[in-house]
């Protein structure tokens, strides 16, 4: 589970500051993805950015398995973040010169001993996650080789390559056709819901929330509304809460 506990984040601004997040409440919860949508601007970015512990909150409680990150060393924050948060970005950022492979294997072994076991264990993990994302036949491609949705499937898949608590996903879809797009929402949704993690996923594209179980609205850095959009969350959701 991740909670952003009455989280409030400002910018500089010449003399002044910009609220960009202003007292959000959220949750995601394990096995559940939560949509966050609202228009340009509305802070939806900045609510990524404080759950993945890129940035800090002003006040307020990022809490990650019960663990406030926001009151963590920043060495042990990209700890936190490299062994329970999974990250896609807008953009895959895969690495030109690797393969499919080679880009879970990295992430893999990141941090991590280099015993012939414990590589061994990597590369498993990688050969399995790679079938999931349905890749397996393009493991050894390079990102040039690779449509625009198969990128995507890379970054999803190396996103989970270290089995983290918290996946978060950043406008999975803005580069892709609509089908290429409604795919890889369907394959985040069936990766959320088997291996259990809690999936913040922003998105402006609405036309994909059927692979959603919940949608937070976002605007000038408040939460305005909260929905159930499929009815796999386990009780009722109120919408329009604060």
């Amino acid at each position: 589970m991740i909670t952003l506990d009455d989280v409030t984040l400002t910018f500089p601004d010449g003399s002044s500051r910009v609220t960009a997040v202003d007292h959000v409440t959220l949750t995601g919860r394990a096995g559940v993805v939560t949509g966050i949508t609202g228009p340009s601007g509305s802070g939806k970015s900045s609510i990524l950015a404080l759950a993945a512990t890129l940035i800090r909150p002003d006040s307020g409680r990022v809490l990650i398995g019960g663990e406030d990150a926001a009151a963590l060393s920043a060495d042990a924050a990209t700890s936190l973040r490299r062994e329970r948060i999974g990250i896609v970005f807008q953009q895959s950022n895969l690495l030109a010169s690797l393969t499919a492979r080679e880009q879970l294997q990295v992430m893999g072994e990141l941090g991590g001993s280099h015993r012939k076991a414990a590589r061994a264990q990597v590369r498993e993990r990688v050969d399995e996650l790679l079938d999931a994302v349905g890749l397996s036949a393009h493991a050894d491609k390079r990102p040039a080789q690779l449509s625009g949705g198969q990128r995507q499937r890379v970054a999803l898949a190396r996103a989970l390559v270290r089995s983290p608590q918290v996946l978060l996903v950043d406008e999975p879809t803005s580069a892709l056709d609509q089908e290429s797009g409604a795919a890889v929402m369907e394959l985040i949704a069936r990766l959320t819901h088997e291996r259990g993690t809690a999936t913040l996923l922003v998105t402006h594209d609405l036309v994909h929330s059927p692979a959603l179980d919940e949608l937070v609205t976002v605007v000038d850095g408040r939460v305005t509304g909260v929905a159930a959009t499929t009815g796999t969350i386990d009780g009722p959701v109120k919408s329009a809460v604060v």
